[in-house]
């Protein structure tokens, strides 16, 4: 269905760019229209009245409307029976690499065979599924969610099916309109400042990770330091993070022409929970400055990957101030669960924070992919990241309008239309939905951790703040027996057995203050409190035969 409003767009033809303005009138639902094109050139307008009712040729069968609700019913019920059988698979499968190259043919097909796509759906079920680790099943404990929903599995379908490029406001208005206030909503529902908003000055977007929004943040401060003290100066630029930070960080130093021994990881300590001391960091600081080199930004984390450990968010920013130091705050797990207020208290102090990132498709039921992030002064990005010179890529249409092109936000002109499923996400679900989903698997950890504490034969290792438990069985000689096998190889084998299981719990682990640990991350949306119960049984039966071995 063709819009009800003006669309602009940009044609460039032989070096000469020209306006394309099309206006439609009032239109019935999904009728033809028949558009009325007032076509600018160098000789003045021309109007031309265009049919779009086209007669169907062979080339529109690859966008058939009634294959397209055929073949789409035939995916419906492949997704739908694998969820209904999701059970019966091994959560991580027994595979070797290379096994796939032996079951597929190995070039492909220069004509389609006959039902091509059932076909292939058939070796998808036969093949695929049984080849994958299922990270949606309610056993899948091992790595923080790819959190999945009905609402978010369609809103990526009908993202796929509209299939918009919003690049600029021009190529997609509607698109990049929603963008702008779906971050907002989502901000002000993990209670974020007003600063970080688009209502309050700042601003957001939505991304495919937390990788790109680091890289983004990172390239902004760095060419606004530069643009400070010399371009010349850009090997004198220190980056800071502790050593429990995302090692995407560091990649994103290294692509942005940070030196590589320039990148700080300072140490944490079991005592603070592996949280980044802000005492630490100021002498890492002043150190540096002491030497002439420069401090420009500091990665903070709220719920890092081995243990979900809380970087100090105010105390940090009092310390990066005086040396004027980019803060961003990779929230990538649990910045979901600041839609929860009882959580907020581990963001205190981010009113100071320059951006602020999270990953809406690892809790938050938005389903792969979907990165927000914030900045409080955007025109830092778009300095960094914009065109330097116009493009046809421009619209004139949005001149004189202050319109957010999103290609002047990250590294690609390419660009899913996101929005969309958040928006549906949030529409759908509601804050207090989300607050249920994010609170149930809260209260599944909680239980996990109380079933390990019980058991004088484990220890929790650091504190639960989320929905992740780490956990490791006890040196044996404190119970005043032989220790045959060191703590960490006892864990380590313990790991291996838990995950070889038949119909057990796939776990992951860590290795943090030279302890070897084992994951337990609740946050598949299918897990329900029976998969915890029976996931700590096979901890414990396999942990009796070991220490019996």
């Amino acid at each position: 269905m063709a819009p009800a409003n003006s669309l602009c767009q940009s044609i460039h033809t032989f070096g000469v760019v020209q306006a394309v303005h099309w206006r439609v009138g009032c239109i019935p639902p999904m009728a033809p229209p028949t558009c009325l094109d007032n076509i600018t050139g160098q000789n003045g307008i021309v109007q031309v009245v265009v049919d779009t009712a086209e007669k169907k040729t062979k080339s529109t069968g690859l966008l058939d409307a009634d294959e397209f609700r055929r073949q789409s019913h035939q995916v419906v019920d492949l997704i739908s029976e694998y969820y209904d059988r999701m059970g019966d698979y091994p959560v991580h499968p027994s595979v070797t690499p290379g096994f796939l190259r032996n079951l597929l043919p190995p070039d492909a097909p220069f004509r389609p065979e006959p039902d091509a796509f059932s076909s292939a759906l058939k070796d998808v079920r036969d093949i695929i599924l049984p080849g994958l680790t299922h990270w949606q099943s309610a056993r899948h404990m091992a790595h923080f969610p790819a959190s999945s929903s009905t609402i978010g599995a369609l809103g990526e379908a009908l993202t796929a099916g509209i299939n918009v490029v919003p690049f600029t406001w021009a190529a997609s208005p509607a698109a990049t309109e929603l963008e702008v206030l779906v971050v907002d909503w989502l901000g002000k529902a993990l209670h974020l400042p007003d600063s970080l908003l688009f209502a309050g000055g700042g601003g957001g977007t939505l991304l495919g990770t937390s990788c790109e929004a680091i890289l983004c943040t990172l390239v902004a401060a760095r060419d606004r330091k530069l643009a400070e003290i010399g371009g010349n100066m850009i090997c004198d630029l220190v980056v800071y993070c502790s050593d429990q930070t995302h090692f995407a960080f560091r990649k994103a130093a290294r692509i942005a022409g940070i030196l590589r021994d320039h990148c700080r990881a300072i140490p944490t300590c079991h005592h603070n929970m592996f949280a980044l001391s802000p005492t630490e960091l100021e002498a890492a600081m002043q150190a540096d400055v002491d030497a002439g080199l420069v401090p420009l930004f500091l990665c903070a984390t709220l719920g890092t990957t081995q243990t979900t450990a809380v970087d100090p968010i105010g105390q940090l920013c009092a310390v990066t101030a005086p040396h004027g130091v980019w803060v961003h705050v990779d929230a990538a797990y649990a910045g979901s669960a600041l839609v929860c207020p009882e959580f907020t208290d581990v963001i205190d102090g981010v009113e100071a924070v320059d951006s602020f990132s999270m990953n809406a498709h690892k809790w938050l039921l938005a389903n792969n992919d979907c990165c927000a992030m914030w900045v409080k002064k955007p025109s830092a990005l778009v300095a960094a990241l914009g065109p330097e010179q116009d493009l046809i890529l421009k619209d004139a249409a949005s001149e004189g309008h202050n319109v957010v092109d999103y290609m002047d936000w990250t590294m690609t002109l390419t660009r899913r239309f996101r929005a969309l499923k958040m928006w549906l996400v949030l529409r759908c679900y509601g804050i207090q939905g989300l607050r249920d989903h994010i609170r149930n698997h809260v209260r599944m950890a909680e239980a996990f951790e109380k079933m390990v504490k019980s058991d004088e034969r484990f220890e929790v290792v650091t504190d639960r703040k989320f929905a992740l438990v780490c956990f490791r069985l006890r040196s044996q000689d404190k119970f005043g027996r032989a220790d045959k096998q060191p703590a960490n190889r006892l864990n380590r084998r313990l790991l291996e057995e838990v995950n070889a299981a038949t119909s057990g719990p796939y776990m992951s682990s860590a290795t943090v203050g030279g302890m070897f640990i084992l994951r337990c991350a609740i946050g598949s949306t299918l897990t329900e409190d029976h998969h915890v119960s029976d996931a700590w049984k096979v901890v414990q039966d396999q942990a009796t035969i070991i220490l019996h071995d």
